[in-house]
């Protein structure tokens, strides 16, 4: 998968999921995707090349970096929490869709429950839409 198509799939999918939003606090060239706040996604430029940083459970960044070669530590980030999803490999785009969905998960167990649009534990057991609460989006 190419840097726009990581990018654009990486995207597509956060903008699905509840109260998830992107703003450009770092300049034109970075988005930064974030719930209430909180941020679980970055869109940015290394030397050119377009990659996505995303949040993850430790074991887990460790485990996806020894099995995709195209994943690497956050760049610009702590390398523990943090991914870099880089193009050219074979990624599959649902991989990246469901990094993201666990990524936005990670940041949204982390908030107060009355702030959360979603409980983490059941979000993908069933249609996302009915996991949300009554709460303000943001």
């Amino acid at each position: 998968m190419g840097g726009i198509d990581l990018q654009e799939t990486a995207r597509d999918r956060a903008l699905e999921l509840p109260a998830a939003g992107f703003e450009r606090p770092f300049g034109p060239e970075v988005d930064v995707a974030k719930v209430l706040g909180k941020v679980f996604l970055l869109l940015i430029p290394v030397q050119d090349t377009p990659v996505v940083v995303l949040k993850a459970e430790p074991r887990d960044a460790e485990a996806l970096r020894a099995a995709h070669p195209e994943i690497t530590p956050g760049y610009h980030m702590n390398k523990r929490h943090w991914i870099t999803l880089n193009p050219g490999g074979s990624l599959p785009e649902e991989l990246v869709r469901e990094l993201v969905t666990n990524s936005y998960l990670l940041v949204v167990e982390g908030l107060p429950r009355s702030r959360r649009h979603v409980d983490p534990a059941t979000f993908l057991a069933g249609d996302p839409g009915s996991s949300r609460t009554d709460g303000p989006a943001a």
